[in-house]
């Protein structure tokens, strides 16, 4: 059963082309970590918020991912980072055509 991470804090910036040009390379890196299957970035310029949907194998590798990623935050300056974890439906979202399944 997947593991679906959410993730959101508190990002003065950059957004958009600004972002996806400032982040690349965490991006790729992002790809090697154990488990992930893929994330969707999220931004809200005018909320001044960032964060990211991921999508783990398993609930342990999403909870080390988040320890790492938290801990990375943390270590940059931010703040109230909200996170959660949740078990994926994968019937359910099939029907609702979720990329979660492995083939």
């Amino acid at each position: 059963m997947p593991y679906l991470l959410q993730v959101d804090f508190p990002m003065p910036g950059p957004f958009g082309a600004a972002m996806a040009q400032a982040f690349t390379e965490l991006a790729h890196s992002i790809n090697q970590e154990p488990g992930m299957r893929w994330k969707i970035w999220t931004e809200n310029a005018q909320a001044q918020e960032a964060g990211g949907v991921y999508l783990f194998d398993t609930q342990e590798q999403a909870q080390a991912y988040l320890n790492m990623h938290s801990q990375r935050l943390t270590q940059a300056g931010v703040r109230d980072i909200r996170s959660r974890i949740f078990a994926v439906n994968e019937a359910l979202t099939a029907i609702n055509h979720g990329p979660v399944t492995t083939a």
